[in-house]
């Protein structure tokens, strides 16, 4: 909530301060770590990218909406894969915007090593990493 002595922040002033936090990481980054199994892949793309584009093997499905329910330890409905603080937990979305958004929400519930994929789902695809039909 705005105050009298702060202004407004748009969106991509929002988007710099939150990416200026992250440790974003670029697709074969992501995909060795995840291979690796340093690394949890969350893709939070609605249902209709994933139908069109296809997933990403591996990856935990979580809509944007459900994603700090599903990922916080301590939550009563987190997902079995969120197993603690130190999970590294690499968010993806179409484009990566949103999940710099995501990834910084993540951070506020203890998660210190979220991040998220630069350039999203579109730049892993053309990285030419594996993508199966949804």
């Amino acid at each position: 909530m705005s105050t009298p002595s702060s202004s407004p922040v748009g969106i991509d002033e929002l988007l710099e301060q939150v990416r200026s936090g992250l440790d974003r990481v670029e697709a074969r980054e992501a995909f060795d770590a995840a291979s690796s199994g340093e690394a949890l892949l969350v893709d939070i793309r609605y249902a209709a990218l994933r139908e069109r584009d296809g997933l990403i093997p591996g990856a935990l499905v979580v809509e944007r909406n459900e994603l700090e329910w599903r990922l916080d330890p301590r939550g009563s409905h987190r997902a079995p894969e969120a197993t603690g603080h130190d999970l590294r937990v690499v968010v993806i979305c179409n484009e990566g915007y949103a999940s710099s958004l995501a990834a910084a929400s993540l951070r506020q519930l203890g998660l210190h090593r979220a991040t998220d994929l630069v350039g999203g789902f579109q730049a892993w695809r053309s990285a030419g990493l594996p993508v199966t039909s949804a």
